[in-house]
């Protein structure tokens, strides 16, 4: 067993010397952004030439989103910086994806198979599941830069290469400024990704919570029907499946589980597998994975609000769940416990393609056990996750989970 790493710097972040340098550089460059509307759309249509974003309906979330992104105290140069070049990226898809529709109209015929869809909390095994599902030839899925930067620009063609140079830089600098992130959740430029990041394009996803602390937007969020943006995020799937083929989706974000009844209405005969894990344990690693990364926007990190935040949030979240479970269909849908999970992933996996009508082939059995031989467990070392350290009490957690843990893991949270 790895030596467990202890963080002891999540209020007052310790970069190294050559990252600080970086930092220091982004000063300048975040001189005169703003987090406004006009200057973001201004820029976007500058650096791409075109001009038509499709339906303008976006801009009124979009306005909550800012207001929420200002009202960030602590906001770091370094923060702005990346706050503005993510919204704008996502105002250059909006644009891209537009201009690809009137190009290729033939996109709206590309039929869309029912998806394998894996919905589960972070640290419950859906990174991993998602890893194996995607490993062999059955399924298509999303690789980080194309989840980044999903529609080419005119200018760059088919050629990927650029796009995924560019990713590389931004997963280069996110490694070096938080040496430890890959012991939480591996990040890499071909890394299987989440479709949440496609939702983004739509201002209006769960997503934002996850780059800044934006509670104003939670808010909106919850109070509106998420069935356009689903919609929306169909469309996107089409086009990707048209420029760089596929033949099923395999998808996965914990948004899915607060959204049950939207995502089987918008993807009707999807297979869902819920993940679960003693939600405790879920929400100490959560919570310190978000304040470890609140480091790339805060000058300081406040981290008991930041902890108190992600265990109500959570608590929402399997509320839902709670609530919408017996929504999906028995025979399209399955529960998959973490420690059976672990116990054999690749029966599991298994258990997963023959729910979905897609029986392990030897092709796909080969690629899965290639991918487990390079990645296994705590391989980039193991983080020593601790209550006390975000200020969260493991025994008030039990109590208000533990209606979650008996029903879907047979016991108390522990």
């Amino acid at each position: 067993m790895p030596v467990a790493i202890r963080l002891t710097d999540l209020a007052r972040p310790d970069f190294t010397p050559d990252v600080r340098a970086i930092f220091d550089v982004m000063v300048p460059m975040a001189d005169g952004l703003l987090l406004e509307s006009d200057q973001l759309h201004r820029m976007a249509t500058e650096q791409t030439g075109l001009t038509d974003f499709g339906s303008r309906d976006y801009e009124s979330r979009l306005t909550v989103l800012l207001e929420a992104m200002n009202a960030i105290d602590g906001l770091s140069p370094a923060g702005l910086l990346g706050l503005h070049s993510q919204l704008l990226q996502l105002l250059k898809n909006r644009l891209q994806l537009v201009d690809l529709l009137r190009r290729r109209p033939e996109i709206a015929e590309v039929e869309l198979l029912p998806p394998v869809v894996i919905a589960g909390l972070p640290r419950t095994g859906t990174t991993h599941l998602h890893n194996l599902l995607s490993a062999g030839p059955a399924f298509r899925s999303l690789p980080y830069w194309e989840s980044i930067e999903p529609f080419p620009p005119a200018d760059e063609g088919a050629d990927v290469e650029p796009r995924r140079e560019r990713t590389g830089q931004a997963v280069w600098f996110a490694n070096e400024a938080m040496p430890h992130f890959a012991a939480m959740h591996e990040m890499t430029t071909d890394h299987v990704h989440e479709e949440i990041q496609l939702l983004a394009n739509d201002f209006s996803t769960m997503f934002f919570e996850t780059v800044g602390e934006v509670p104003g937007w939670r808010d909106h969020y919850l109070e509106h029907d998420q069935t356009p943006h689903y919609a929306h995020l169909r469309v996107q799937l089409k086009a990707l499946q048209h420029l760089r083929g596929g033949r099923r989706w395999v998808l996965k974000s914990p948004q899915h589980l607060e959204q049950l009844p939207v995502l089987a209405s918008a993807f009707p005969g999807a297979t869902v597998v819920v993940t679960h894990r003693d939600p405790v344990a879920v929400v100490v690693s959560m919570a310190t994975m978000i304040v470890y990364t609140a480091r790339m926007y805060r000058t300081e990190v406040p981290v008991e609000r930041l902890a108190g935040y992600w265990a109500d949030r959570i608590e929402m979240m399997l509320g839902t769940l709670l609530a919408d479970r017996d929504a999906l269909p028995a025979g399209t849908s399955m529960d998959l416990r973490f420690d059976d999970f672990m116990a054999d992933d690749l029966a599991a996996a298994a258990r997963v393609h023959e729910l979905a009508g897609e029986p392990m082939t030897v092709a796909d059995d080969a690629a899965m056990r290639t991918f487990l031989a390079s990645h296994q467990r705590d391989r980039h070392g193991r983080i020593d996750y601790r209550a006390a350290d975000l200020g969260l009490d493991p025994e008030e957690l039990r109590t208000r989970f533990a209606a979650y843990a008996a029903r879907f893991l047979g016991t108390e949270a522990d």
